[in-house]
C-alpha cells in the first residue's frame, strides 16, 4: 500500500427504535434484559440490583415507559436513568 492513503469514514450509528410492543419484551424475565423507556429515549438498567427481577419497588415493571411514574410519582428524578446506557428510541405514535 505504498503511497496509498486510507480515509476514514464516520458513518452515523443506527439507533434501534422500539415500539411499546417490542419494549414489553425486554421485561427481565426468562434471561431477557431490563429495559425502561423516558420521554422516548429507551435505557437498560439490567446493571441495577433494583432491577434484578423486572420490576422496581414492586411498582414499576420492566418493559415499559415510565415518563409519568418518573415525572408524578417517584422520589427520585428522571436523571438516576443517566447511569445506565441508551439502547435506542421508543416509537410513541404509529406512523400511517
Amino acid at each position: 500500500m505504498t503511497g496509498e492513503k486510507q480515509i476514514d469514514i464516520m458513518l452515523p450509528k443506527m439507533e434501534r427504535v422500539f415500539t411499546k410492543e417490542e419494549l414489553k419484551k425486554f421485561d427481565g424475565r426468562n434471561g431477557n434484559p431490563v429495559y425502561v423507556a423516558y420521554k422516548g429515549e429507551v435505557y437498560d438498567v439490567s446493571g441495577s440490583e433494583l432491577w434484578k427481577d423486572g420490576s422496581h419497588w414492586y411498582e414499576h415493571k420492566a418493559g415499559s415507559d415510565l415518563t409519568n411514574s418518573l415525572d408524578e410519582e417517584a422520589p427520585h428524578t428522571h436523571l438516576v436513568l443517566e447511569r445506565f446506557p441508551k439502547v435506542g428510541k421508543l416509537k410513541v405514535f404509529d406512523e400511517e
